[in-house]
């Protein structure tokens, strides 16, 4: 129930904000193809260096200047977009949330809580779709490039893609226990009392201390299978002749999107549980 709530939130806010989300979203999608195909332009660059083709090699230069514009082009747009939809959403849920009688202190905590779901699109979902553009699309050009460095970047989707489930399972409680408290907050500041206040605080740092060492270990297992994909492939390469310089800056760089990408995905795993818990508590 949790997820069909949370998705049903963020369905409607897409719904009432259409527009506006796909100027916004249409900049990321244009922002992300570049930066996937952008080592590919990378390697004949290095190539044309090498060779002394200097006009060839400044292409390179027009092409991260075309990514940079449409990403500050893209920033320019969503703060105006989303600072306009938490405006207009903050009123509705209020009064929805006095309509079921909950006290000050509760509509207060839980109106805060809603602006979660427009800084999931403003800043996780952008991360998001990024993340399976470079995470898919690096795996399918290792593939292409260096054939044994995308199988090893497969199994290793596969492998976390098995421990996802209980991953996710433990953070839908961690947000749960740490939302309770956050609900509780200014009903605790109100009472002034020092001891229920340094429980309070107490138990938020050792949620969060829980949030954020599950997160270390989430990367931590990543920086391993990114170690294990990264020797496979010099291997790889080492081992085959006549290897030219921007091939080997082609895969380093996939190599490189493929880790970073799936570095984010302990940090999304942990926004969708607290949306999810969110979504129980707050409707939008």
């Amino acid at each position: 129930m949790q997820t069909s709530n949370a998705l049903d939130n963020l369905k409607s806010i897409a719904k009432n904000n259409k527009k506006r989300l796909a100027g916004t979203f249409g900049l990321v999608a244009a922002e992300n193809v570049l930066f996937l195909t952008y080592p590919v332009f990378g390697s004949f660059a290095v190539n044309a260096m090498m060779s002394g083709d200097v006009w060839t090699s400044l292409s390179y230069s027009l092409l991260v200047l075309i990514i940079w514009s449409i990403g500050a082009m893209r920033r320019a747009v969503d703060t105006r977009a989303f600072a306009r939809i938490y405006a207009e959403l903050a009123v509705p849920v209020v009064a929805s949330q006095r309509a079921k009688g909950l006290d000050t202190s509760s509509v207060t905590a839980r109106v805060a809580l809603s602006r979660q779901f427009v800084d999931f699109f403003e800043q996780h979902l952008p991360i998001l779709i990024m993340s399976a553009f470079q995470i898919i699309g690096s795996a399918l050009m290792l593939l292409i490039l260096e054939f044994w460095a995308g199988v090893t970047a497969c199994a290793i989707l596969a492998f976390f893609a098995f421990l996802m489930p209980k991953y996710a399972k433990t953070n839908d409680l961690l947000y749960l226990k740490l939302n309770n408290r956050l609900e509780k907050e200014v009903d605790v500041i109100e009472r002034n009392n020092g001891y229920q206040l340094n429980k309070h605080y107490g138990w938020l740092a050792k949620l969060r201390i829980r949030i954020s060492n599950r997160e270390a270990a989430g990367y931590l297992w990543i920086g391993v299978a990114m170690a294990l994909l990264f020797g496979v492939t010099v291997v790889q390469i080492a081992t085959t002749q006549g290897v030219k310089a921007g091939h080997i800056y082609a895969v380093i760089t996939y190599l490189w999107q493929f880790a970073m990408s799936l570095d984010d995905t302990p940090r999304l795993l942990e926004e969708f549980s607290n949306l999810k818990d969110i979504g129980k508590r707050v409707e939008v």
